[in-house]
């Protein structure tokens, strides 16, 4: 049986009507790698009921921050979506999981790819001073079907930078990519040309395509340079990895390091 520990609520923000996080508190003893998740739920009629959840929080931040889908008829989140400030939440008591940094062999480029809350694992990789050390170039994709789901926008594009230790490194090296496919959206970014080019294509058109690449002026993927780490629903996990494997690059397991990592745990059986 897992251990488990209470944390309380300290903040709930609603991004849309489908999506929400919170933070809670941390306990002193708890401690994970930027990249795991944890086991968090409720307790219902005097037993937990748990999900596995990425942490977007970084690891030396003094609350864990959650990212969550709301699903009306959940057995979890129809009641985790209604917490509120100083309710209680139950956690594991260790983290786990493969999608951490220390699974890639050495590159040139880190490809975050996202889709939906897949984004919660990389928001805490982003916060980690230490990934800008160990790459000249960081690019965050995260797809979403309409542009209320870029939960964490702003904090991407204007806070983030702004941060007081490495604020400059995420200037210089952090490329911020969102996608909308079911809505036209245009983006610019400080990277791109001077005009906004069209985001409204699915992660794996726009790798196929190359644009992802050229909007955001950097070389075509090869094996040497580029690494890649990718969080999302188990379709475009799957459909990922069959054009990066068809490309010659090779997945990390929990033995081996390799040129893109997956969370293992996630995929469906």
């Amino acid at each position: 049986m897992r251990s488990t520990i209470n944390e309380v609520v300290t903040d709930v923000h609603h991004w849309n009507d489908t999506l929400f996080s919170f933070k809670t508190t941390r306990s002193n003893s708890f401690t994970f790698e930027n990249g795991q998740f944890v086991m968090i739920g409720l307790e219902i009629d005097g037993k937990p009921l748990l999900r596995a959840y990425s942490i977007a929080s970084a690891n030396y931040e003094e609350e864990l921050e959650f990212f969550s889908i709301k699903v009306p008829d959940g057995a979890l989140t129809s009641l985790l979506q209604k917490i509120q400030k100083g309710d209680e939440v139950v956690l594991t008591t260790r983290a786990t999981g493969t999608l951490v940094p220390g699974y890639l062999t050495p590159g040139k480029h880190l490809y975050l790819l996202s889709s939906g809350t897949g984004l919660a694992p990389f928001m805490s990789i982003i916060k980690d001073p230490f990934i800008y050390d160990k790459f000249e170039k960081v690019i965050l994709v995260h797809s979403v079907r309409y542009t209320s789901e870029l939960a964490y926008k702003d904090y991407i594009e204007h806070i983030l930078p702004e941060n007081e230790y490495f604020g400059e490194e995420v200037k210089q090296k952090l490329l911020y990519y969102p996608t909308v496919t079911r809505e036209n959206f245009s983006y610019q970014s400080l990277n791109e040309k001077e005009n906004p080019n069209s985001h409204h294509k699915r992660i794996t058109d726009l790798l196929v395509t190359g644009q992802l690449t050229q909007d955001l002026q950097m070389p075509d993927i090869n094996t040497k340079d580029d690494r890649f780490m990718i969080c999302g629903n188990n379709d475009m996990l799957q459909d990922l990895m069959t054009i990066l494997n068809e490309r010659g690059f090779c997945k990390a397991t929990s033995r081996s390091q390799g040129e893109y990592v997956i969370e293992q745990a996630f995929i469906d059986k």
